[in-house]
């Protein structure tokens, strides 16, 4: 795998990779029946080297990013500039979110999060009562918010991250994404097939059946009911009813397929329109609501780990050595 033969990003990003490696799940990409609209790739100049894990832009001016060495980046001007800004930590950094222009938080390696009141430029430490690898935060209001990661944690806070409660996940596999479509209705993956779901605001979680042992990196919901997950090797998956019950995507290779991909990240714009990024750059985008996929010309010459979107015409994908490239999609 490309992303373990090339990013140096710790111990716990390591972890990751090695996990890779024990499973096998196909993917072939059907030609979509409308083609996408035009696209506009565009690299960025990040100036850094550092694998860049996470990115988040709220508006198509204002985004941040985050990864390995401790490297936050920030920028007011359609990433045209980055900016490195001081994190106060070496670790890897693995998940950045802001629920507004001010209020922001980053996850890590080590039970690392940290906050930002000032928009990104000062980020002080919040202590936890963990040592375990967090690979996402997020929040769905001002004052409720989740993040996850290894060993099965789920943190929960519902003052705005003052407090920061452990909820019971039932599992010890490591936890990579969550995505919650309000504050009651969540879904959570990761390794072994792993995907939790809860109606409750998580007082409670259900270990959901996906029929495979793959590991999956990503979780997101085009509206309430659909739903997808990507991971290692190709691995898509879809729900129709909530994340109650997931559908294998995932098809052998195709004429043109010469290597499984790992897909890293997916993101959804409209019911309609998605996109996933994964390993050696590679895209893919949907028109149909995912019932195709179509397989666009690597973007990047590196895996692709972070994925924003702050409208349906801009997009930004960023990943190894320092990779940040701009996505304009016409109408």
């Amino acid at each position: 795998m490309s992303c373990c033969r090339t990013t140096q990003v710790g111990e716990a990003w390591v972890a990751v990779c090695l996990l890779f490696m024990s499973f096998t799940v196909f993917l072939s990409v059907i030609p979509a029946q409308s083609e996408p609209s035009p696209l506009l790739v565009q690299p960025q100049k990040s100036h850094t080297e550092a694998t860049v894990m996470s990115i988040q832009f709220l508006t198509p001016k204002t985004g941040w990013a985050a990864g390995s060495g401790g490297t936050i980046l920030k920028t007011t001007d359609s990433g045209k500039t980055w900016r490195k800004v001081p994190s106060g930590t070496t670790v890897l950094l693995t998940s950045v979110f802001f629920a507004d222009g001010k209020t922001g938080w980053i996850s890590g390696s080590g039970g690392t999060l940290r906050r930002t009141i000032d928009g990104g430029d000062t980020w002080l430490t919040k202590p936890l009562d963990t040592q375990q690898p967090l690979y996402h935060v997020s929040f769905i209001s001002p004052t409720s918010g989740w993040v996850v990661g290894g060993g099965g944690t789920i943190l929960h806070t519902t003052d705005g991250g003052e407090h920061w409660m452990e909820q019971r996940s039932g599992t010890n596999a490591a936890l990579y994404a969550a995505h919650f479509f309000n504050e009651r209705q969540g879904t959570i993956v990761g390794a072994l097939g792993t995907v939790l779901t809860t109606d409750d605001g998580g007082a409670t979680w259900v270990s959901r059946e996906t029929q495979g042992a793959v590991t999956l990196f990503d979780v997101v919901f085009a509206d309430e009911m659909n739903g997808w997950a990507v991971g290692n090797a190709g691995a898509l998956f879809q729900t129709t009813d909530g994340g109650a019950r997931w559908i294998d995507r995932s098809l052998p290779c195709g004429k043109t397929c010469t290597k499984l991909v790992d897909l890293l990240k997916v993101r959804f714009t409209s019911p309609q329109s998605g996109w996933i990024v994964g390993e050696r750059g590679m895209l893919y985008r949907t028109t149909d609501a995912g019932f195709n996929w179509s397989e666009e010309k690597p973007i990047a010459s590196s895996s692709l780990f972070g994925l924003s979107f702050p409208d349906a015409a801009h997009g930004w994908a960023s990943g190894e050595n320092g990779t940040i490239v701009h996505l304009q999609s016409g109408r």
